[in-house]
């Protein structure tokens, strides 16, 4: 026989779970952004307390009637201005006294885009929005120094291992921009035959019949990335090895 529910059983049940339900949720956006020469993050000058002054990764709570998903979007939006790009889900961070006012656990999320093509502009309670160089960038709010050294290491792995690095260039590039991309995100060199003998032989680059206009040394060929010869592939089992 079913047992029904008491309402001294629910008020008691109720009791029990009232301090589970004093957490706070907020969401982070880890937005990566390239220059042509530098890897850079979006961020933002805190104009409120706590940390009031200090270099933060655009973040905030969760609202009652809003998801994750819909909460990352309104927020970066409301305090930098950007406008609704595609965010990917990283990780949670959660450490007991990682926010000064109570308990607040963030979920983070990250983007790769082309800067050039957004201006950001602090809005809400951020006191300035900008991009930086990732080298540059000291002491910052709550965790998200943790925080932005997790993104950069998800990206080192994710970039050898996938062609997203396409997202932070222009639709199209030379060779030796794409070179420069990766050599700057890992950190490293590469031998300049060997590169792109290894790009070209993936075929999933799009020669163009156009050069580059307005350099001082020879112009050099553009290309494109192709997503739909990427995925036709991907079905086949290829692999994105770096």
């Amino acid at each position: 026989m079913m047992q029904v529910n008491t309402s001294s059983d629910l008020q008691e049940e109720r009791q029990r779970l009232d301090a589970f339900f004093r957490f706070g949720i907020s969401v982070d956006c880890v937005v990566f952004g390239y220059d042509g020469e530098n890897l850079q993050v979006l961020l933002i000058e805190r104009g409120a307390e706590p940390y009031k002054g200090f270099e933060a990764i655009p973040g905030d709570l969760v609202s009652l009637n809003e998801d994750i998903d819909q909460a990352t979007k309104r927020v970066l939006n409301d305090l930098t201005g950007l406008p609704d790009i595609y965010l990917e889900q990283l990780s949670t961070f959660g450490a007991v006294e990682r926010h000064p006012m109570g308990r607040v656990v963030t979920v983070v999320y990250y983007a790769l885009l082309d800067k050039n093509l957004y201006n950001p502009h602090p809005a809400s309670w951020a006191s300035e929005a900008y991009w930086k160089n990732l080298d540059e960038i000291g002491e910052m709010a709550f965790d998200h120094r943790q925080i932005l050294e997790a993104a950069v290491q998800h990206l080192h792995h994710k970039v050898q291992h996938q062609p997203i690095g396409f997202e932070l260039l222009p639709e199209e590039f030379t060779l030796a921009q794409l070179q420069h991309l990766y050599e700057t995100i890992l950190n490293t060199s590469f031998d300049k035959g060997n590169f792109r003998k290894k790009m070209l032989s993936m075929n999933v680059l799009i020669p163009l019949d156009k050069m580059q206009k307005e350099v001082r040394h020879r112009p050099a060929r553009l290309y494109r990335f192709d997503q739909q010869r990427y995925e036709q592939l991907v079905q086949k089992g290829y692999l994105f090895e770096l």
